[in-house]
């Protein structure tokens, strides 16, 4: 986004973060610190974790009007990296609702090693559904470290996005088993309820995908044409 001459902002929602990996424009830290509820009230990283979630909701208009006052063009939004938390907690859902704009998108991320196999890729899908479905946004998936896939494995994911049937046999032809039926249930609901999408193959190391992103939220936000400098919000996952 910087590249193209926009004032991308970024803001880091995860009160556990210990290294970002890049400067957070807002950092939830400033308001709620994991370690500091651990301390405070005697819980482990799971126990803090549910708790942050909560406290993070009543802050949430302190990081809505920083936001605000700093006025960028898009906005980066890095949450937990625990689905559990982001998707099925009633204070997700608020603090998605609080930091939203008109034109806002969801980027799931899937896990390289997960999606690896057919059965672990379906349930990626399934996620990625119920993450839509709670928030009611826009939402493209990201295969992100695509980088540690050998050729062949992007080869089959890249398949398996664009043409669903060859998911459907894959599962088939997995081990036999109570899973292997499972999957092949999950796989039917997913086809009936949208398309079944490829995910976009990103590295953050080599920089793969960055455009194809882009190229995304250009769609998204602006139905193909050439992004405006207007405000829009993206969230990731």
């Amino acid at each position: 986004m910087e590249e193209s001459g926009y004032d991308a902002l970024t803001v880091n929602l995860d009160p556990g973060m210990e290294e970002p990996g890049y400067e957070a424009n807002i950092d939830i830290r400033d308001w709620v610190k994991l370690t500091d509820i651990q301390s405070e009230f005697g819980l482990g990283p799971n126990g803090a974790q549910i708790a942050a979630s909560d406290m993070i909701a009543l802050k949430v208009f302190e990081v809505r009007e920083e936001l605000d006052r700093l006025n960028g063009d898009y906005v980066l939004i890095d949450t937990p990296g625990q689905v559990e938390l982001f998707a099925f907690r009633e204070s997700s859902k608020a603090i998605v609702e609080a930091l939203s704009g008109e034109r806002s998108m969801l980027a799931f991320l899937f896990d390289p090693a997960l999606a690896r196999s057919p059965g672990g890729f379906v349930s990626l899908l399934l996620l990625s559904a119920t993450v839509q479905f709670r928030f009611g946004l826009p939402l493209t998936n990201v295969l992100s470290k695509a980088d540690l896939l050998k050729p062949g494995d992007r080869e089959r994911l890249q398949q398996w996005g664009e043409e669903p049937y060859s998911l459907y046999d894959a599962v088939g032809d997995e081990s036999p088993g109570k899973d292997t039926g499972l999957s092949l249930e999950l796989f039917r609901a997913l086809e009936s309820i949208g398309p079944l999408w490829q995910p976009i193959f990103t590295s953050a190391e080599t920089r793969l995908g960055m455009e194809d992103l882009y190229a995304m939220a250009q769609k998204v936000f602006a139905g193909g044409e050439d992004l405006e400098k207007s405000g829009g919000t993206g969230t990731t996952d």
